[in-house]
């Protein structure tokens, strides 16, 4: 087999010249001799015929590329990106199916390259959907059919009207628009002075603060405990009743519980009643001989009456939901860190 000759080199936006100028020299291919190519590429893995038939096809991919200039990144990588499109579009060919190399290649070359801007654009990973990558090659031309190029959000009415235009969410435009302006870092100065701190010491954390988890925790676990020390109090056939009908997460029924005992339907469920009340005494005793253990000392030295208010008022400040003081000025976790410092997309 012939040895194949290299594919021209891109060096730098400097050598684009040279680089268009040395892929203008592969010649282009009838559609016979694309097929056969084809042919000879997918039946026999001949090299040789895949590297004409990549090297016919790089100024399309340049032609593809020179559209995306206006993001910004250097057009050498993006051609460069796009050459790997029209590799993988050249190894999944299928001549028999009767379209021309070009047509199908144009799909392989576009995905590269938008999967290369997209990488690149953010350190947020961002269009991780259909939708969201449509949006964000589609926004920029949208705003200039409606003329609203200005920086910044965009009015009410023009958000509506690409919206619907291009069948995404309002709060999509919106989001995505505000994304198109480039990464903010959360470590850069509220003002020029310095003194006012950093954006990062503002953000607030949404979520469920260490102190409401940890006191949830405990409280869930004592609960937990009071119920397996209030089962101790149950006899053996109230402790089965109960266990069926309480605990079970698929209840038996009253009549079989009367047939496991050879009680009436009626008795099971007195005694599941008696077990249950029994169960709900003895957790509250226990919640409350490890929640307030000085209520319990309390009510030895006053009045009975007195101590029963107490260990109410006790039940049912439990039953109300714990108040955990939460600051304001919570940090939130990193949105994204490659150099030691904070970013978020379109901040």
């Amino acid at each position: 087999m012939a040895q194949t000759a290299a594919l021209p080199i891109l060096s730098g936006e400097t050598g684009l010249t040279r680089y268009l100028e040395e892929i203008r020299r592969f010649p282009m291919l009838e559609p016979q001799e694309e097929f056969m190519l084809a042919k000879r590429w997918r039946e026999h893995d001949d090299r040789d015929a895949a590297h004409r038939l990549v090297t016919s096809h790089l100024r399309l991919v340049a032609k593809i590329a020179m559209g995306y200039r206006g993001y910004g990144l250097p057009i050498s990588e993006v051609i460069s990106e796009g050459n790997v499109g029209l590799m993988q579009a050249v190894k999944r060919f299928e001549p028999d199916k009767g379209f021309r190399l070009a047509t199908y290649a144009m799909w392989w070359i576009k995905a590269a390259i938008q999967e290369y801007i997209l990488r690149s654009w953010s350190l947020v990973k961002m269009g991780t959907t259909a939708n969201q990558k449509k949006l964000f090659f589609n926004l920029r031309k949208a705003k200039s059919r409606i003329s609203a190029l200005e920086e910044g959000d965009m009015r009410p009415d023009q958000v509506k009207l690409i919206a619907k235009r291009l069948g995404v969410t309002e709060q999509d435009v919106v989001d995505m628009n505000r994304r198109l302006g480039g990464d903010a870092s959360l470590n850069a100065p509220i003002r020029e002075d310095g003194d006012s701190g950093e954006w990062m010491d503002w953000l607030v954390d949404d979520s469920v603060s260490q102190e409401s988890r940890l006191a949830e925790s405990e409280q869930s676990e004592n609960r937990h405990k009071a119920l397996g020390d209030a089962l101790s109090a149950l006899n053996d056939r109230e402790r089965r009743i109960f266990e069926a009908r309480r605990l079970a997460d698929d209840p038996i029924t009253l009549e079989e519980l009367a047939d496991e005992f050879g009680v009436s339907r009626e008795r099971v469920r007195q005694i599941e009643v008696r077990a249950f009340e029994k169960v709900q005494k003895a957790v509250r005793h226990r919640v409350a001989a490890m929640e307030v253990p000085e209520a319990l000392a309390i009510s030895n030295t006053i009045p009975k009456s007195s101590a029963t208010r107490i260990l109410s008022k006790c039940t049912a400040a439990r039953a109300r939901p714990s108040s955990v003081h939460r600051t304001s000025r919570a940090f939130a976790s990193p949105i994204s860190s490659t150099d030691g410092k904070c970013y978020v997309a379109g901040a």
